[in-house]
């Protein structure tokens, strides 16, 4: 698969909200994360880590 599928692939499964403010944002985010299943969940936080680290091991990130 090269990089344009990759990225086609990507758009079909985005899901985005254009908030009004804050408190928009703050409620279209619980209830995104509330429809996801406790695996979903899971799976973000981990690649979230992940992408983390890897920002981390490239000098791009310090942690606190």
């Amino acid at each position: 698969m090269d990089m344009e599928e990759r990225a086609a692939r990507r758009r079909e499964r985005m899901q985005v909200h254009r908030a009004k403010g804050f408190l928009d944002a703050d409620q279209w985010d619980l209830d995104f994360w509330q429809t996801k299943s406790p695996e979903e969940r899971l799976s973000a936080l981990i690649a979230i880590q992940d992408d983390v680290s890897k920002a981390e091991a490239a000098g791009r990130v310090e942690r606190p």
